[in-house]
């Protein structure tokens, strides 16, 4: 059971998610994202968490090179890519573990998973043509559950304290991921939306063993 909260701007937000029990904490490095943040501020931060929770570097169609640089300058734990990123362009990364996002459309969408070979774990997340992430908006799990065939699987896409357990309950994932769904503002976590989030996700977990 892991979970990860996505969008990480400010010490505090971080610190609070870190204390109430979240695996993984994602740092969006793509500036065009509402929730975007620099190298020098991620750095700060990472360095202040606790032992045992993991920083995610999300990255959009960056150069190998400028990925490369940010991830050893703020000792990322894994890299989580979130455009169109080719199997060949990750295989750039063989030193490092990596999340491949696959925005879920049909089961079109899912068959790509399998030409993906340098990957630790998927992240299954809602298509939008407009948006690469942060949409508020589910899909439909039965694709999600194709998805677990590939490998293992973070859902994410419009999860939220009030659905959290139902989406667990349905797809059993290895990990769920939410970013907007715990928000008030984007960039910016409401406490009690994380502390609800977080106590129906690990209640949902355990009801699955």
């Amino acid at each position: 059971m892991k979970i990860k909260i996505c969008g990480i701007t400010n010490k505090e937000d971080a610190l609070y998610c870190a204390e109430k029990g979240v695996d993984a904490l994602g740092f969006i490095f793509y500036e065009k994202s509402k929730r975007s943040i620099s190298p020098q501020r991620a750095y700060e931060i990472i360095a202040s968490l606790p032992p045992f929770v993991n920083a995610v570097g999300v990255f959009v169609n960056e150069s190998i090179e400028k990925v490369k640089e940010i991830a050893r300058y703020c000792n990322l734990d894994y890299l989580q890519f979130h455009g169109n990123e080719s199997p060949r362009y990750l295989e750039a990364f063989e030193e490092f573990k990596v999340i491949k996002v696959i925005r879920v459309k049909d089961e079109g969408s899912i068959k790509v998973m399998e030409n993906y070979s340098n990957v630790s774990v998927f992240l299954v997340d809602t298509y939008d043509e407009n948006l690469l992430g942060g949409t508020g908006k589910t899909f439909n799990w039965d694709l999600a559950l194709k998805a677990k065939e590939y490998g293992k699987i973070i859902l994410s896409g419009g999860l939220n304290p009030d659905n959290v357990a139902d989406a667990i309950n349905s797809v059993n994932p290895y990990a769920v991921d939410v970013a907007s769904g715990v928000e008030s503002i984007p960039g910016k976590k409401d406490f009690d939306k994380v502390e609800k989030y977080i106590y129906e996700a690990k209640k949902a977990f355990l009801n699955q063993y």
